[in-house]
């Protein structure tokens, strides 16, 4: 269940939820394969490099994974350290898009993010003075954005890519105009 259906006082409807567009999946990937093809790359080097520092015709010999166990331990430590940053970035991305909750309800924004500690913020929608899109010609061509949220007192909250901010934005909209209309009833 997500955190704002748990968090939804008697009255309040949920609008609109955000999720996160799958080019946030593509950067992830292509940080894993940056940090692969790098890792790989410093055991390439060390392959043209060390027959040049210390000599030595043995190594045409060898096919490429021979050539690779005799590496130095340390090229291959610094190898495996290489990779292993890229796939904790990697999991870091995932955790971020699996622990992020945005979403309106008819009374108020809800942003929360955490795996063990939670972070939430929340801004009633009568309180938010603007709402901004921030698409790029990527984010033009393939559907997702940031938006940026203004509130009186309490600054400006930046959201990460999303899939159809325009459609998010027309949400927050929604809730103002609902909210607006419910409080002139009372």
């Amino acid at each position: 269940m997500l955190y704002i259906q748990q968090s939804l006082a008697e009255d309040e409807k949920l609008i609109h939820v955000a999720k996160f567009h799958w080019m946030y999946d593509v950067l992830a990937v292509i940080n894993l394969i940056f940090f692969i093809g790098l890792a790989v790359g410093v055991m390439v080097l060390a392959l043209i490099v060390e027959p040049m520092l210390f000599g030595g015709d043995k190594a045409q010999n060898l096919g490429f994974f021979e050539q690779l166990k005799g590496l130095h331990p340390g090229v291959l430590i610094v190898s495996c350290f290489v990779f292993l940053m890229g796939l904790l970035k990697f999991a870091q991305l995932m955790i971020v898009k699996a622990t992020t909750e945005i979403a309106v309800t008819n009374n108020r924004l809800s942003y929360k993010r955490g795996l063990v500690a939670r972070y939430v913020g929340e801004i009633n929608v009568d309180r938010i003075e603007g709402v901004n899109v921030l698409q790029g010609i990527l984010g033009r061509m393939f559907g997702y954005g940031r938006v940026m949220v203004r509130g009186t007192g309490v600054g400006d909250i930046l959201l990460p890519p999303i899939e159809q901010p325009i459609r998010f934005r027309k949400a927050i909209e929604v809730a103002r105009k609902k909210n607006k209309d419910g409080s002139d009833g009372s």
